[in-house]
């Protein structure tokens, strides 16, 4: 049924592109591509730019600079309506007075295709998305979820080769935003599009995408599969906004290959086994993940990544136990410690705890 809807997923290619507005240049050449059939995610807090991005992919606004090509050919000046883009918004806008079929098949009869192609190929479309059976309902007495299904039926029945996804899930509450990134993540494998996706939510990306195109400023700060983003932040800011990172400023003090030796302003030492393209004279910090994290009682003797500090609070978040300690100079640290392990550790506050971390855990990060 598959192949069918769809006609499989484009190469999407952007070069250089920019957008201002006036004075202010809010894209700022940005270099991307969204292979076929793959998923990519732009993801940055508000105002970095990725809806932009998105809006002239699609067509909606015109790049002041760059170029934007499918399968290697131009669409920059295209209209449009002849882009053959599938779009799914958060504002889902439906026609409150058509069926979810008629909505469904809107875009076919506008396209100039036939009533039983029109009919055929939404109910197919319908289908695909788990909604036969609902042909004759409502948007009105549609579930939130419902609703979403009718907007990707239509968004997919006229077979696009590149799928846009703007803040899809931001209306649905928690569990059925879940349940929809999963059902999504299947479809679009299922159909080999290539989907294009805006999100300001981490794990919305790491479950859905292949790629992931962290944006500040305009500008992408870093693009990779969402296991090389968590593991291998290239910045500080990617890795306080995909996860959570206790930073530490430090200078390289010595490098070979992959072992990196670093000492803070306070003297610690960090023995880091990630690779990194820094080197002596580069602003950088230490980011070690709250999890990578082990605590043991007591004050220990000095070592590379080991911190000793006193325990300010902790918060049980159900399958871990959040810690914060006190370490001088370097300022509040997290842990997070396995649900499992709480039972067997319980600091508390004003005691005083050792932290400490493999080499392989320690990152290093170009400093903000």
């Amino acid at each position: 049924m598959a192949t069918a809807t769809s006609a499989g997923g484009g190469e999407v290619r952007l070069t250089g592109i920019c957008r201002s507005y006036g004075t202010t240049q809010v894209v700022r050449d940005v270099n991307l591509n969204a292979a076929g059939g793959e998923i990519l995610a732009l993801l940055g807090p508000s105002g970095c730019g990725k809806t932009t991005t998105l809006r002239m992919i699609a067509g909606l606004v015109q790049p002041s600079a760059g170029e934007i090509t499918i399968d290697g050919a131009p669409i920059t000046g295209l209209p449009v309506h002849r882009r053959n883009l599938g779009m799914l918004f958060q504002n889902y806008a439906l026609f409150p007075h058509l069926s979810v079929l008629e909505n469904v098949a809107f875009g076919l009869a506008m396209r100039g295709a036939s009533k039983t192609e029109t009919t055929r190929r939404a109910r197919e479309a319908l289908a695909l998305v788990r909604l036969a059976g609902f042909e004759d309902r409502m948007p009105a007495a549609l579930s939130g979820g419902q609703q979403q299904r009718v907007a990707m039926a239509r968004a997919i029945v006229y077979r696009p080769r590149v799928l846009l996804l703007d803040e899809p899930f931001g209306a649905l509450d928690k569990k059925l935003r879940e349940e929809m990134q999963i059902e999504l993540r299947q479809l679009c494998n299922e159909l080999g599009l290539t989907t294009i996706l805006v999100t300001h939510d981490q794990e919305e990306a790491l479950i859905l995408a292949d790629q992931i195109a962290v944006m500040r400023g305009g500008r992408i700060e870093q693009v990779d599969n969402a296991r090389a983003i968590y593991e291998r932040p290239v910045s500080h800011f990617v890795a306080d906004f995909i996860g959570s990172s206790n930073f530490i400023a430090a200078g390289i003090v010595e490098k070979t290959g992959d072992h990196t030796l670093l000492r803070s302003a306070g003297g610690h030492l960090f023995a880091s086994t990630v690779a990194n393209d820094f080197s002596a004279t580069d602003r950088v910090a230490v980011a070690i993940r709250p999890e990578s994290v082990r605590l043991s009682p007591g004050e220990q003797p000095a070592a590379p990544n080991t911190l000793s500090g006193t325990i300010r609070r902790s918060l049980f978040k159900g399958q871990v136990l959040s810690v914060w300690m006190q370490n001088g100079s370097n300022g509040e640290f997290q842990v997070s410690v396995p649900i499992e392990e709480a039972g067997t550790l319980s600091p508390r506050p004003g005691e005083i705890w050792t932290a400490r971390w493999s080499a392989e855990r320690t990152l290093v990060v170009r400093e903000q």
